[in-house]
């Protein structure tokens, strides 16, 4: 399961990405996702970005592939730590971009868009964070654990109605 990118936001002209946190008449109150975070109005005239529509062209002419995804998969094969320094050549993104997503388009996914995708990723990571598998391991464990008291509850009453019959 992807990590949820419906209130993560980029703002064109502004660095960094926003967390929505409310709409208001003229706009929508955005905070930035970073370490003193600053609450702003973005108002229409701000052309926002939803990272949860934002995709990634590949080699199939028909199909792209949702930035959550991709994230997800950066996240499972890097596990927070990407395999480069703050300034990456231009060769590590696109070798970093072939092992995230082999079949990308090279002609229409830009270095400068691997570039913003890595530091998004980084921003994500650490202020969003990725806690969609976390949490689902968390919850099938509560699950499991519940099953097994409801059954050992399900014994022992059977036990003390088999000791109740043969008094």
């Amino acid at each position: 399961m992807p990590i949820d990118l419906r209130q993560v936001s980029a703002i064109a002209g502004m660095s960094g990405l926003y967390r929505i946190v409310k709409p208001t008449r003229n706009g929508v109150i955005v905070e930035s996702l970073s370490d003193t975070p600053t609450r702003m109005v973005a108002q229409a005239r701000h052309r926002m970005s939803l990272l949860d529509e934002i995709s990634i062209y590949t080699n199939d002419e028909e199909a792209t592939v949702p930035l959550a995804d991709v994230m997800d998969r950066i996240h499972q094969k890097y596990n927070g730590e990407l395999p480069f320094g703050e300034k990456p050549s231009d060769e590590e993104l696109k070798s970093f971009m072939s092992d995230v997503l082999p079949d990308y388009d090279e002609d229409r996914v830009y270095v400068s868009d691997m570039r913003k995708l890595a530091t998004w990723y980084s921003i994500v990571n650490k202020h969003v964070g990725f806690t969609a598998d976390e949490e689902a391991a968390s919850e099938e464990k509560a699950e499991t654990a519940s099953e097994k008291k409801a059954a050992e509850g399900k014994e022992e009453k059977a036990e003390s109605k088999a000791k109740k019959a043969k008094k």
